[in-house]
């Protein structure tokens, strides 16, 4: 392991000024131009999807916060569990409400009570979502500025701005929630805040089924500490990786308790989704089927997306990078990869899959200005055009 890659790996405390206060302040303070890259590609695909939204006949705003899974959420927020269950035709598989984690819609109910004037369910859904977005990009920079510099860090929030389905960013759905809570809790590892890693892993862990990745990467960050120290660890690690998984652990269970078997009964509504993990059957017989008889243009740019994330993937493993970042990466693209159903939404399960970007990053913070560039202006192109297409015309969800 080369000595920039010992650095990297490392978990460190925080540094801290002369007077104790922590540096984050002046980080923060260092990401403001990469925020603002990413507030101005997000609010040109809005404002791209309000004018098509317009000109085909629809409301931006009911196709921004209420559509597809958002209809759930809200759903969830107003009349809480076991509202709403789908029976297909011929009464073969059941969609339960039970399939969505409560984090989201428990922010989205709290947003319309407390606000003083009348908020619908949808709109409270876009500001949580937006909000979540921005905290998300304040933490990818931090991270990547930290582990590699400031302009990898920059280049790092642009690229995740611009991604194809990053105009889920922009929408009511739970991707921004978890990258959120997933970015700082990583950042907290890396900078030795192990309590605060651990409490932002159970919350990542109550947003989505796939939260588990965070809780996994404080998991592995505290075993490696205890490895290192040859079992002498200070309790805020300890703490922090028990505390990390109870977010998710609870609602799993808490389900199950509720459907009378406490350890199969979530996977057992996620079967009613057709959502399960079986290494990855589901997902090459879907291939198979794409490749042999046409299909909408959506399957396939998943398909080439999917592709793309693993080929990114193996690049990010030859850069050696963190175990934390590390194990949330692998285990977000192997619950992607491995679990089937929905084959049209896994692009958008790799969102909070930032890491991944990082050698894209690196490549271009060392390309000369011209070709960042090009590479740049190509992004945004594809990036709001289909961004557009899958919001305003595409017939199958997100």
């Amino acid at each position: 392991m080369s000595a920039d890659t010992a650095e990297r790996a490392a978990v460190r405390p925080a540094p801290r000024t002369s007077a104790g206060v922590p540096t984050i302040r002046t980080a923060l303070r260092r990401a403001i131009p990469a925020l603002a890259l990413f507030a101005a590609v997000r609010l040109a695909g809005l404002l791209a999807v309000a004018l098509t939204s317009w000109h085909v006949g629809k409301n931006p705003l009911t196709r921004l916060g209420d559509i597809w899974d958002s209809r759930w959420y809200t759903g969830i927020a107003a009349h809480g569990y076991g509202h709403r269950t789908l029976t297909f035709a011929d009464g073969a598989v059941v969609q339960s409400d039970l399939a969505f984690f409560p984090l989201y819609p428990a922010l989205i109910r709290t947003l319309t009570t407390l606000v003083p004037v009348p908020l619908s369910s949808g709109a409270a859904g876009l500001l949580i979502a937006w909000a979540a977005a921005a905290a998300a990009a304040c933490g990818i920079y931090l991270i990547g500025e930290r582990l590699y510099g400031r302009p990898t860090g920059t280049l790092l929030v642009l690229l995740w701005a611009l991604l194809p389905h990053s105009v889920v960013l922009t929408m009511a759905y739970t991707e921004p929630v978890l990258a959120a809570f997933a970015a700082w809790s990583l950042y907290a590892v890396l900078s030795g805040r192990w309590l605060w890693a651990g409490t932002l892993a159970a919350l990542a862990g109550l947003a989505r089924p796939n939260g588990i990745a965070v809780a996994a990467a404080v998991g592995a960050a505290a075993a490696y500490e205890l490895w290192k120290r040859r079992g002498r660890m200070p309790w805020q690690i300890w703490t922090g990786a028990a505390v990390a998984p109870l977010g998710w652990c609870g609602f799993v269970l808490w389900v199950g308790a509720g459907r009378g078997d406490p350890l199969g009964g979530y996977f057992a509504v996620q079967a009613g989704w057709t959502s399960r993990f079986d290494f990855g059957a589901g997902s090459l017989r879907f291939v198979r089927r794409l490749l042999l008889a046409p299909e909408r243009l959506s399957f396939a740019m998943v398909l080439v997306i999917v592709a793309a994330a693993l080929v990114l993937f193996a690049l990010f493993l030859l850069d050696r990078p963190p175990l934390p970042l590390l194990v949330y990466t692998a285990v977000l693209v192997l619950i992607t990869v491995g679990g089937s159903g929905f084959f049209e939404s896994k692009a958008r399960f790799l969102l909070p899959a930032f890491p991944l970007l990082i050698p894209l990053a690196g490549a271009m913070a060392k390309a000369r200005p011209r070709a960042a560039v090009v590479v740049t202006a190509a992004l945004a192109g594809l990036s709001l055009s289909y961004g557009t297409y899958l919001v305003t015309i595409a017939p199958v969800p997100l």
